[in-house]
């Protein structure tokens, strides 16, 4: 059985802390909010336009099956003004 090595990788306490101490001391005290402010509002655009796309694919979905189901539908007769007769479509 082949296992992918970055799947087993997992993170625990001790190495969030220690990205934590890394992140403070590279961008300092000051900056760690307004990065953890702007990524939280990265995440939020993100999940907003994955649901909106999914939104799109599903609505799309479901017009092309009333369009195939109104096609499949028999068609609706026609009045000729030339010979005053019902004629249909196809």
């Amino acid at each position: 059985m082949t296992t992918i090595p970055f799947l087993a990788f997992s993170l625990g306490g001790p190495e969030v802390a220690i990205i934590f101490v890394l992140m403070l001391l590279l961008f300092g005290a000051k900056k760690l909010p307004e990065l953890a402010r702007g990524m939280g509002k990265s995440l939020g655009e993100f999940k907003k336009a994955k649901q909106e796309f999914e939104e799109e694919i599903k609505y799309g979905d479901l017009q092309a099956r009333d369009d195939k189901s109104t096609a499949a539908a028999s068609p609706a007769p026609v009045v000729s003004e030339a010979t005053g007769k019902q004629q249909y479509p196809g």
